[in-house]
């Protein structure tokens, strides 16, 4: 194997999940000659640019940083032959590289992605596997190929999805999981010793990219399906429903079967002139409250409320939301 030091890496990736890769790299020895990341992002209410965390780890360590708009633009091609890498490593970019880039580095562009390939190809692999109640997931190493996700993979690290266990939680253990798994990928590789499997397309499935309207809460689906939605939006957009005039995110749940609900099929209210009225319990209606919680009915089951976050406010536990806000059984959520 050639020694660390000499072997030429052009690293490529964005968010936390790729940054502790390229720490990871930098620390084994290999000479990383420059990083490929997104352009700054405006936020907050200052509109001050911000770097995303594999520019500012590139940074730390003197690694030329290069932020083109259009990675596959002749220019950028070119800035990239020069280079000469031996590989590229690529992890949460958030471009697909053209193939006369892929073509360049003599070892290949390696990919790491977080699923367990071939399922989950795309964009948002780990939080469509909490949404669909996946009871394990990991991290995949390949040889990217022209396609989406589509090359050879040469590593898997596989691990389990905790029950209460969020995407944002999953994805800083996938993120260390990650860094170990590129470091054995690229020892594999240099010194000859490792295989490649084909995908069987036949097994993939596509994990779409996020967007807001898919945190609105239906509450006509299952008490189950509702609180892996919850667990599997986070951080962002995060699950949401209408109360009382506002958005209610919820960030915490726990999903009852219909028998562990307390209750009847209605519940009793008293109308304006103070005569009793039952109201016939229907998906969105609170049915429960205590002073720790409240459970809203579902298509199937119901869910108790453990953590939210109110329009305008922070997030906080359902027992601080009660005590100042009126939550009472009857009520209706989604409107």
């Amino acid at each position: 194997m050639m020694d660390k030091k000499d072997i030429k890496i052009v690293y490529m990736g964005t968010p936390e999940f790729a940054e502790s890769s390229l720490e990871a790299i930098v620390r084994e020895g290999y000479n990383v000659t420059a990083c490929f990341t997104q352009p700054d992002k405006m936020k907050g209410r200052s509109g001050k640019p911000v770097p995303s965390p594999v520019k500012e780890c590139a940074l730390k360590y003197d690694i030329p940083v290069f932020q083109p708009v259009k990675l596959r633009e002749a220019e950028n091609v070119q800035i990239i032959k020069e280079l000469d890498p031996d590989m590229i490593v690529v992890a949460a970019y958030g471009q697909i590289l053209p193939e006369d880039i892929l073509n360049i580095p003599r070892y290949g562009c390696v990919n790491i992605h977080a699923s367990l390939l071939p399922k989950y190809r795309g964009a948002a692999p780990i939080e469509w596997c909490v949404i669909n109640g996946e009871k394990e997931t990991g991290v995949t190493t390949m040889f990217m190929a022209k396609g989406l996700d589509t090359g050879d993979m040469i590593e898997k690290s596989v691990t389990p999805i905790g029950k209460d266990e969020t995407s944002e939680e999953l994805r800083a253990r996938l993120t260390e999981i990650g860094a170990e798994l590129i470091i054995s990928t690229m020892e594999k590789i240099f010194s000859g010793d490792y295989e490649r499997t084909p995908q069987d397309d036949a097994e993939s499935s596509y994990a779409v990219m996020l967007k807001k309207e898919m945190g609105d809460i239906d509450w006509n689906d299952p008490a189950e399906k509702i609180e892996r939605l919850i667990r599997g939006l986070q951080p962002w957009p995060c699950a949401v429903t209408g109360f009382q005039g506002k958005n209610l995110k919820i960030y915490k749940a726990e999903a009852l079967a219909d028998d562990e609900v307390s209750g009847s099929s209605a519940l009793p209210g008293t109308d304006i002139s103070g005569e009793t009225d039952e109201k016939t319990i229907v998906p969105g209606m609170i049915i429960d409250r205590t002073k720790k919680h409240f459970t809203v009915k579902c298509g199937t089951g119901a869910l108790r409320i453990l953590s939210v976050q109110p329009e305008g406010k922070k997030k906080m536990d359902t027992a601080a939301f009660l005590n100042g806000n009126k939550v009472e059984c009857g009520m209706m959520l989604g409107e």
